[in-house]
């Protein structure tokens, strides 16, 4: 298996063959039509440029009262179950004892892209985030664990996985943009990034 490290980030190009994909954007749809994908709100006020839904016993979600997990979507409903093959991966590369508490799907079109930010909404720190790429290629960038400093930049491609551990835990990352329509795997385009956390 290839695998790259950049800053303490476990990189595994290509984890998810081209057939895996598809089977997994197909449970992911099974995933939407129970949760609709939604707009969130910065407590700011501002809307976030991604749309995102949740499955899990926890979703997260963003509004004026600040970011947070939810154990119900914001239209009221249970967040529907995390699809197997998800956890299948998660079990492959974090843990075959313990399954995250939330996958959360992060789908951004045209022009969509996420500051740097930490993911610092659980309970353990000593669960890694797992990332998974799906469509259009997302440039990632990878930050220090204080805010500032130098960042490193990496192209993520469409079945390619990463495991945020240890002392890369709470660094800061994002997504500086997309190269939209730089793949086939969605037929409208875009980029679908899935994020498994152990919340409680």
């Amino acid at each position: 298996m290839t695998e790259l490290e950049l800053r303490g980030f476990r990189i595994f190009p290509g984890y998810i063959d081209a057939g895996a994909q598809a089977a997994l954007v197909e449970a992911l749809r099974a995933v939407v039509a129970a949760a609709p994908l939604f707009s969130p709100m910065t407590p700011m006020g501002r809307a976030m440029s991604v749309r995102m839904t949740s499955a899990g016993r926890y979703g997260w979600i963003s509004d004026r009262a600040g970011y947070r997990y939810a154990s119900t979507h914001p239209d009221g409903q249970a967040w529907p179950a995390i699809p197997q093959a998800v956890l299948g991966i998660w079990r492959d590369l974090v843990s075959d004892v313990r399954d995250p508490d939330c996958c959360l799907i992060n789908y951004y079109g045209e022009g969509a892209r996420m500051g740097l930010h930490q993911d610092r909404d659980e309970a353990d720190f000593k669960w890694p985030v797992l990332s998974i790429s799906l469509g259009d290629d997302g440039l990632l960038r990878i930050g220090n664990v204080a805010r500032g400093g130098s960042t490193v930049s990496h192209w993520l491609h469409s079945g390619d996985v990463v495991v945020m551990g240890g002392d890369a835990r709470l660094v800061h990352h994002g997504v500086d943009r997309i190269r939209f329509g730089s793949s086939s795997l969605l037929s409208g385009g875009g980029r679908i990034n899935l994020t498994c956390r152990v919340v409680d």
